[in-house]
């Protein structure tokens, strides 16, 4: 199986540290702890509108967190919010496809957008092609492809980011079984690269063992807002909410 693209060393753990959430005025969560070290994969659980979507929003840099920060390292999520973008790679609601461009395309910039240029760029977008089943799609207009296809090529944005933080929210909608399976394969090829992921899942997904954190509501109607904060110039986090 192609091996995803290297990201820089992770050295420390993801530290989150009494993160809450605040949305339209309401405290959505508080008091949010949890630590994941390199190679392990962290489950978000919870009730709908509990706030895992917003968490994930937070450790993407998409939201600024009402209190507390994470940390990786010397790296703080609220003291270098640009810096701590350029460690992650999320996989939210939208697929992020550009439909008039081929699926192999579609890679391919994503790939040059990270910095990959040449045969380096096509290795990584090939091997992703691979990894998700597409390659037999790879010179078709996206568009052609069916719900799964796009999430599966949505997915496949992650082994070209060369980051290491990969944020994934609900990453396994419109994923028949068999694509479900690879795609935790991957995560565990992720994971024992030296990597981290958080998943805010509502399914076992088969992710290498990790700690398990139970979102709350803090209040009725605290709930999960429309407003997506500011994802400054990262070209990953465009497209990736609505």
């Amino acid at each position: 199986m192609p091996v995803p693209p290297p990201f820089p060393p992770v050295d420390a753990p993801l530290e989150l540290h009494g993160l809450a959430c605040r949305r339209a005025g309401r405290l959505v969560f508080k008091d949010v702890s949890l630590r994941v070290a390199p190679g392990q994969a962290a489950v978000l659980r919870g009730p709908n509108g509990a706030g895992k979507s917003s968490l994930i929003r937070i450790l993407a840099g998409l939201l600024p967190p009402a209190a507390g920060d994470a940390r990786m390292g010397a790296l703080s999520l609220r003291a270098d919010p640009e810096g701590w973008r350029a460690r992650v790679a999320l996989a939210g609601h939208l697929d992020a496809v550009k439909p008039a461009l081929s699926v192999r395309q579609n890679l391919l910039t994503w790939a040059r957008l990270f910095g990959l240029r040449g045969a380096a760029a096509r290795a990584a977008a090939d091997g992703a092609l691979e990894r998700f089943d597409l390659a037999r799609l790879a010179d078709e207009p996206a568009h052609y492809c069916s719900a799964g296809q796009k999430r599966r090529l949505g997915l496949a944005r992650l082994l070209v980011a060369r980051r290491p933080l990969w944020l994934l929210d609900e990453p396994t909608v419109s994923l028949d079984a068999r694509s479900a399976a690879e795609f935790a394969r991957a995560v565990a090829e992720h994971c024992a690269a030296g990597g981290l992921a958080v998943a805010a899942t509502h399914v076992e997904m088969g992710l290498p063992d990790g700690p398990v954190a139970v979102i709350a509501p803090h209040a009725p109607g605290g709930g999960e807002g429309p407003d997506a904060g500011a994802a400054g110039d990262d070209p990953f986090l465009t497209g990736a909410w609505e």
